[in-house]
């Protein structure tokens, strides 16, 4: 039996039309339950989609955390979800950090160049010899910070030229940058979509020229993982669950 005492978790999309992207989601939320049997997890978006998050907490009494499902600092996280906080009907509601940079989310990108490698015929990663991390933008200076970092992260993970790249607002686009590393002497480079779901941006990544463009981090097992992460540290539930571990509520 679920403890009511307990928060709940709230994940929060910047929100797409695309119906793709929102199965993306609702898979992802599938895995986070699975992960956590007993846990409460619900799924709101921004814009674009419903139900948003004001209208899941109009619902509830008990605690929540919001986690942003969204790869970076920004807007959104530092002024739409304080707002949404301020405005909630009752008190009780946490802020957890966005999902990114975090070691979970290169694992997550390699596994899905890897997959994109093996579909295209390769053996993973065995072919691309650089890659662009494409990301969304952001007039945000911390965005772009965050995006940095995480391009570092890929790089460690893949011991291999990884340069960010950027979707609008910030240069290089995705095209650029595959255009400078094969400059740099690097003949396959592949593209890494750091978008969390099919839509718009994700089309366009598609165009930038790679040798090959992996999927969108989606419903990825590491992806669940990091979301949990991210509500335990939010909940004070950290030592308990560490990196998003587990567990069965009976």
């Amino acid at each position: 039996m679920r403890d009511e005492t307990a928060p709940a978790l709230l994940a929060v999309a910047h929100g797409t039309r695309d119906r793709a992207g929102i199965a993306a989601y609702r898979a992802l939320l599938d895995l986070v339950r699975a992960r956590r049997p007993g846990l409460t997890a619900e799924l709101s978006f921004l814009d674009l989609a419903p139900p948003t998050p004001a209208q899941v907490l109009a619902a509830r009494r008990g605690p929540v955390v919001l986690v942003p499902l969204l790869l970076n600092t920004g807007h959104h996280v530092t002024v739409d979800l304080p707002a949404v906080r301020a405005a909630a009907p009752h008190p009780g509601i946490r802020q957890a950090a966005p999902l990114g940079p975090d070691p979970l989310l290169a694992a997550a990108l390699a596994d899905r160049l890897a997959e994109a490698g093996r579909s295209a015929g390769g053996h993973g990663l065995s072919g691309p010899d650089a890659v662009v991390l494409a990301a969304a933008g952001s007039t945000d200076p911390a965005a772009r910070a965050d995006t940095e970092v995480m391009a570092g992260l890929l790089r460690e993970r893949l011991g291999r030229p990884v340069l960010a790249a950027y979707l609008c607002a910030n240069a290089p686009s995705p095209a650029e940058a595959v255009r400078a590393l094969r400059a740099a002497g690097h003949r396959r480079v592949a593209v890494a979509r750091h978008l969390m779901a099919p839509g718009h941006f994700a089309r366009r990544a598609q165009e930038a020229g790679g040798c090959l463009v992996s999927a969108p981090l989606g419903a990825h097992p590491e992806v669940a993982r990091l979301v949990l992460k991210r509500f335990d540290e939010a909940s004070g539930e950290t030592a308990r669950h560490p990196a998003g571990a587990a567990i069965r509520t009976v």
